[in-house]
């Protein structure tokens, strides 16, 4: 039976809205958070920098992954110098291609010589994979984020592509992997087994995971439960 008392995989909790964040790190299993351009929008955060300093401040022994913003390479490496200045726990995160589907490869290396410590996301290829931890100076911390989900709402069976992720980032110490875009509670579970580093897991998975341990037929019990209580508080009858 697969329960907390098992995990072995690092979390990180995915998300934008502080009052998540907060109930998110009273879980002994999270030891970090993850956000993004999409989340911050869907969080209704106004002030980005305003909101980075609080997480920052409220979590200083949590690993923090901020975003950079722009497309543009000089632009990048300035927006990534500002968010790593906000503390030693933060990693920038930046896209392994701009917009325009270029390679950030340049600004990778550049960032990583300046031993400042990166997500580097948007991961679906092992050809992406391969170009970031080939771009990442000896002795910095990184990680490598390959968005499973993503490529699974795509119709592509992500199995093989995961498994040569492992073992490509074996041979690259200053870099750990990280599943991205997680779907369900048995992703942390298959992720760990698997050999994945580190997944990022939304609040509503949060909140589930802390009520694995169940069998089979409890579980089956807990529906019908939860059918009843419906039923009562609907009004609805058949006779």
């Amino acid at each position: 039976m697969m329960d907390t008392s098992n995990l072995k995989i690092k979390i990180y909790a995915d998300g934008a809205d502080i009052n998540d964040i907060r109930e998110a790190s009273g879980q002994s299993f999270v030891s970090g958070f993850t956000t993004n351009p999409s989340l911050l929008k869907k969080a209704g955060v106004l002030d980005y920098l305003k909101f980075a300093r609080e997480v920052v401040a409220e979590f200083p022994n949590k690993d923090i992954s901020f975003e950079v913003f722009s497309n543009k390479p000089e632009e990048m490496l300035k927006e990534a110098q500002i968010l790593h200045d906000l503390g030693g726990n933060v990693y920038v995160k930046i896209p392994i291609i701009t917009t325009d589907g270029k390679s950030t490869a340049d600004v990778i290396k550049k960032l990583s010589e300046a031993k400042i410590n990166l997500n580097i996301t948007a991961i679906t290829t092992l050809e992406q994979v391969e170009i970031a931890e080939n771009n990442l100076y000896h002795g910095t911390k990184n990680l490598i984020s390959i968005f499973v989900g993503r490529l699974a709402d795509a119709g592509i069976n992500p199995e093989q592509f995961i498994k040569t992720s492992v073992e490509i980032t074996k041979s690259h110490p200053e870099a750990a992997l990280l599943w991205a875009s997680t779907r369900e509670v048995y992703n942390i579970f298959e992720a760990q087994q698997i050999g994945v580093d580190i997944i990022t897991v939304p609040p509503v998975l949060i909140k589930k995971l802390g009520q694995t341990g169940k069998s089979a037929l409890e579980v089956s019990l807990d529906t019908v439960k939860g059918f009843e209580k419906d039923i009562k508080t609907s009004g609805l009858s058949i006779l």
